[in-house]
């Protein structure tokens, strides 16, 4: 090959060379969980996926979007509730793109965006809420977050579907302040449930007193039943006084017999 045809062959390399960084410039791949937004000279085109389309070069300008749900730790904040108590709350929250368009052109990033209005929201709502209603209904307190943050996030496209507080760090005193009322709390339960079993027992010893006032021969049979007990249980000998009403009965008995 001359040096004629070499000259010649120069400019249609450079041309194919050309077209083929305009072609890999030119194809774009949108996975199934994506979405590209398209800007043509600046303008909005619309949202383009998930699979292989071609873009303008130089012209169009595609910007990618994860439509997965995002899950975001809010930091830690401190919060002072209703009743003057600070406590140290975070949470966790959980959200994805439903509008990918609203997402690109109404915020800069969507991301950091629902990140401080988490954040923000979290100290408000929970600083109008005691700390009982905090410690008590945490689920009650995730559904009010969720709505707030929710609707501060929809015109960017941004659905919120769940907001959990994690944890809720109390101070130490506080700490062991709860646990004395807890302790009190206990013992008060087990005093009341004592004084309901004695209670009980004196309603019972009551009724057995009234059966045994109406038949006096219970009473008899109850102390007979006592010394047998105490009979098996000792080896030592006991003396125990007989009740005269006891001793009567027998004489009456005999007596009886002695006439027949």
């Amino acid at each position: 090959m001359d040096e004629a045809t070499i000259n010649a062959m120069v400019p249609w390399l450079i041309v194919f060379f050309f077209l083929i960084v305009l072609m890999a410039m030119s194809i774009r791949v949108v996975s199934e969980y994506e979405r590209g937004v398209i800007f043509r000279l600046g303008r909005l085109i619309g949202a383009k996926g998930p699979g292989l389309f071609l873009l303008i070069p130089f012209i169009d300008r595609m910007v990618k979007v994860d439509l997965r749900v995002v899950t975001m730790d809010v930091p830690a904040q401190e919060v002072i509730t209703k009743d003057n108590v600070t406590v140290r709350v975070n949470a966790v929250i959980y959200f994805r793109v439903v509008d990918p368009q609203s997402s690109v052109v109404k915020v800069v990033d969507h991301i950091r965006a629902t990140s401080q209005i988490a954040q923000t929201t979290l100290r408000n709502v929970l600083g109008q809420s005691e700390l009982d209603e905090l410690l008590a209904e945490r689920d009650k307190l995730n559904d009010i977050v969720q709505d707030i943050i929710d609707k501060h996030t929809d015109p960017w496209g941004i659905k919120v579907s769940t907001v959990e507080i994690k944890e809720v760090e109390l101070p130490e005193t506080m700490r062991r302040s709860m646990a004395a009322q807890a302790e009190a709390e206990r013992e008060r339960r087990a005093k009341i449930i004592h004084a309901e079993g004695e209670f009980q027992a004196a309603a019972k010893l009551s009724e057995a007193g009234a059966v045994i006032a109406k038949e006096p021969v219970t009473l008899q049979l109850r102390y007979l039943q006592t010394l047998t007990e105490i009979a098996s249980e000792r080896n030592s000998t006991l003396i125990f006084p007989v009740p005269i009403d006891l001793i009567s009965m027998f004489m009456k008995h005999v007596e009886g017999n002695k006439k027949e």
